[in-house]
């Protein structure tokens, strides 16, 4: 499969590095795409990088890995129409980041996720990967098993697309329901960095425990 991302961050470059190793093309999408011919260099066969826009044609599967607040000027930037039909996984958190402390920005009804859907009326919107640290993104190892990643959007065949993803990434996918509930996932990405600057500690993720 040839997915796409946008992005040129390590959320971005962390998910690339596990679509890689589970045999996909990827290609990076970034404004200056130069800047990425290393990690293009670095990462191999199946590896490519390029602007928003042929980055979001590229990919039969198009991931979002920009910061959360600018998420719809890079949609915008990349053309919706180059994402119609396709599956989007959106791993956005729109974060304010110039206090120190990261604040959460909108709400129910004004999340990243409901704003990135309503920008790609022709996609089919999946949150995931947005409530844990980038550095466990593919093959995490806790002491208590596969750690749970939540998702949620308004197609069911998208979510079990993603959810394989998930799975192959080796995570155990918990769907939450549809993308109105986008918020709340984010607000446990909240959670989940204000007990990691707490504690001290970043390698932790969530776990579902039920009886």
């Amino acid at each position: 499969m040839r997915v796409g991302i946008l992005g040129s961050s390590e959320v971005a470059k962390f998910l690339a590095r596990g679509f890689l190793g589970e045999g996909h093309e990827v290609m990076l999408g970034s404004r200056e795409p130069a800047k990425l011919d290393s990690w293009v260099r670095e990462s191999g066969k199946g590896a490519s990088s390029g602007t928003f826009s042929e980055t979001a044609r590229f990919g039969e599967l198009v991931v979002l890995a920009v910061h959360g607040t600018k998420s719809v000027e890079a949609i915008q930037m990349a053309g919706a129409e180059n994402f119609r039909g396709k599956i989007v996984v959106d791993a956005t958190n729109p974060l304010e980041m110039s206090g120190g402390t990261p604040k959460l920005v909108g709400g129910l009804g004004t999340s990243s996720g409901e704003l990135n859907q309503k920008a790609l009326a022709g996609a089919f919107v999946v949150k995931a990967f947005n409530t844990v640290g980038h550095a466990h993104f593919y093959k995490p190892e806790f002491p208590g098993g596969p750690p749970d990643m939540f998702l949620c959007g308004d197609d069911a065949k998208a979510k079990e697309q993603v959810a394989r993803i998930c799975k192959s990434f080796g995570w155990n996918p918990i769907d939450v329901g549809g993308i109105a509930l986008s918020h709340y996932l984010e607000a446990t990405a909240m959670v989940w960095i204000i007990t990691a600057v707490v504690g001290g500690h970043w390698n932790q993720a969530f776990k579902l425990l039920r009886k």
